[in-house]
Parts: C-alpha cells; structure tokens; sequence
C-alpha cells in the first residue's frame, strides 16, 4: 500500500463509520435514515482512486471499507436497544449480513464498469459505474435485510426485522406494499441525486490529485 493511498482508505473509513451511526437516525416518518445521505459518496472515493491511481488501488480502498462495516456491524450486534417492551441488537444479522454482501458486491461492481467506461467522457464512467452499483447496492441490502421470501437465517433472525414486512402506503402516499420497499424505493431516489452531486466534487479532488489529469 502507498501512502498516497492512505487517504483513500481513511476517507472510505470515515464514511462506513458515519453510515453506520447516522442510519440510527430517521427521516419523513422513517422513510429515511441520515446514514442514506453519506454512505453514497463511497462511491465517490471507489471513483476518484479509480480515476487517479487504478483499479487495483480502488479495490484495496473497497477492502478497507468492508473491513470497517464488519466490524461496525460486529459491534452494532452487542448493542442492545430497547422499544415497545422488546430488547434488540441494533444490528440485526440480517441486516448485518445485507450490508456487507451490498458493499462488497456493488463497490467491485462499481470498479469494474468504471473500468469499462474509462475512456469516454470525463463525467461518464463515474455516473454510470455509481448508478449501476447504487442500484446493485440497494437491491441486495434490502432484499437480504428484509425480504419475506429470504428465509435462510432462521425464525429468530426473521423474527427481528419482520417489521419491515408490514402493509403501508407506498412512499406514504401509493398503494399498500410490504414497507421495506418503500425504504427500498426512498433509498435509491436518494442515490440517484447524489449520483449527480457527486460529478462535482469528483472532478475537483481529480484535478487536484492529479494535475495533469485532463479527462475528455
């Protein structure tokens, strides 16, 4: 690892760590977390260590950071909360293990077709590369996190996120659907738009980093 590499991975760090607390921390009657506006730009920093030093070096920071999740997760699962008269893990298993399958999965996605998009257009490889691996990234999560037809991890580790399966109003407002879709649906919108707002500061840090970088 060089130490031009360092930040990279400090920065990939910071967020997971973020993310994971501020996804405690609820928006729009639960539709949201704050944890859904900062875990995006991971994606941000997979592309910017892309652009300037490779993939190889952008897959070290994706390893970085799903080291960090699983240990924010390990330590999440020994927390215990309590409401409505239940004690629970503020990490469920189920929720633990989307999470790092998620980041994994879609990070190296991201590298991959980033990679693939390389010699186009400056914006073009890392707004693809993001929307494909965002969309990657909230369909694994919140189908292993939540989905009643994933019955693998056993009764008790159903049993702990089995409120997302409840009928509600889609995005508040639509027809009844289990609510995890929605969260589903409200997590990727805002992907989306940070996908958009992340053009802005990749092409600053990559001049930056690496002055003579002029993409076309």
């Amino acid at each position: 690892m060089k130490r031009a590499h360092i930040p990279g991975i400090l920065a990939m760090a910071t967020i997971v760590v973020a993310s994971n607390i501020l996804v405690q921390f609820l928006l729009l009657d639960g539709l949201l977390t704050w944890g859904a506006f900062t875990y995006p730009f991971a994606f941000l920093v997979t592309d910017v260590m892309n652009r300037v030093y490779g993939a190889g070096p952008a897959r070290k920071v994706v390893l970085a950071g799903f080291v960090t999740g699983v240990v924010c997760s390990l330590i999440g699962s020994q927390i215990m909360l309590q409401g409505d008269g239940y004690t629970y893990a503020a990490v469920p298993l189920r929720v633990a293990v989307a999470s790092g399958t998620a980041f994994l999965a879609a990070q190296l996605t991201d590298v991959a077709v980033f990679n693939r998009f390389r010699g186009g257009r400056w914006w073009r490889a890392p707004l693809v590369s993001t929307l494909v691996g965002s969309a990657l990234d909230t369909a694994l999560f919140f189908t292993i996190a939540f989905s009643a037809s994933i019955t693998l991890f056993g009764p008790a580790a159903d049993a702990a996120i089995s409120w997302a399966w409840e009928a509600s109003p889609f995005m508040l407002t639509g027809p009844e659907a289990p609510l995890w879709v929605s969260l589903a649906f409200a997590d990727w919108l805002v992907k989306l738009l940070l996908a958009l707002v992340a053009l802005v500061p990749f092409r600053v840090i990559v001049r930056w980093l690496d002055p003579s970088s002029r993409p076309t």
